[in-house]
């Protein structure tokens, strides 16, 4: 039996993992007392009993809680932006590299990507691998997401039946161009700059899509839209998260991936624009989904067991 501690487990992503986990055989929940949630003695007390620790809380608490895991026999896997940088850190995308994979299955210390990184990441670095895209190509892209992503704060801004008017619209943000996932979007694709990044947030729980848009006249060859399809299915080949989608529909909807932890990639457009897009749940492979598929790989096990995939 795997011992499992969860710290944080009152929020948006360690919710969604204390439900995947708890129904698992062969994982056991290590709980703390409601009253003991941030006890720093109680919290060390768990960690030292688990054989793995997530942390799921804001970016300073998780750098914070990690010095409590110091000579501990306890593997960390963290929720935040706090170590997906981070020297020692392995970054937890498996599909993108077999190195990628390989210090996810080997290191004490795993960060889960982003939400909105993981879908341009997704989108963008096999094309970098492939040379179609040059790492200093001036990229952009938009992000739809539902205002789960935010955490406890924007779920209830989002649900109190007083909320402004203005709720009822999509809102742009991140207006200055200072994302947080964009450290790590420049880190594991090797960007010369930092992409324009258009993040929103809609009128919806959970799910998002993340579109890239290309001009093919600014690329080293003017790939058409089989050219990618064909490049994502040879790096993808064998994912059991990641599906390649031979037909792009005339329109993707945001959520409709909610509750799931896959990922879909869609290639659009003509000979002149092209347009790359990843459907999935934020909370999902954009989150806990992600995080409990590294757990999956580091103990060596299936690495979609106990996820909900289509």
């Amino acid at each position: 039996m795997i011992k499992v501690f969860i710290v944080g487990s009152e929020g948006t992503s360690g919710l969604r993992l204390h439900s995947r986990l708890r129904l698992r055989t062969d994982v056991e929940l290590l709980e703390i007392s409601p009253e003991l949630r941030k006890d720093s003695n109680e919290i060390r007390k768990l960690i030292e009993k688990s054989d793995f620790t997530f942390l799921c809380l804001p970016d300073e608490a998780a750098r914070e809680t990690l010095t409590l895991t110091e000579g501990t026999k306890a593997r960390i896997i963290d929720t935040s932006t706090a170590h997906r940088t981070a020297e020692g850190w392995a970054y937890g995308f498996p599909e993108l590299s077999a190195k990628h994979r390989d210090e996810i299955f080997s290191s004490k210390y795993v960060a889960v990507p982003g939400c909105h990184a993981s879908g341009f990441i997704s989108l963008v670095y096999p094309l970098i691998s492939s040379g179609i895209i040059t790492t200093d190509y001036p990229l952009s892209f938009v992000s739809q997401t539902g205002y789960s992503g935010g955490g406890k704060k924007l779920i209830s801004e989002y649900e109190n039946s007083e909320r402004s008017c203005d709720h009822e619209s999509s809102k742009l943000y991140a207006m200055n161009q200072s994302h947080k996932h964009i450290p790590e979007i420049l880190s594991q694709c090797g960007l010369s700059q930092a992409p324009v990044f258009m993040p929103i947030v809609c009128d919806y729980y959970a799910g998002m899509v993340v579109s890239v848009p290309l001009q093919t006249a600014a690329l080293k060859t003017k790939p058409a839209v089989s050219d990618i399809i064909d490049i994502y299915k040879t790096h993808y080949e064998g994912s059991k998260l990641i599906k390649i989608c031979e037909k792009a529909p005339d329109a993707l909807y945001s959520n409709t991936l909610a509750g799931r932890d896959d990922m879909e990639l869609y290639v659009s457009g003509n000979g002149d624009q092209l347009l790359l897009s990843s459907r999935f749940d934020n909370l999902g492979k954009g989150a806990s989904g992600a995080a409990i598929q590294c757990f999956n790989i580091m103990c060596g096990l299936e690495e979609g067991t106990g996820l909900a995939l289509g």
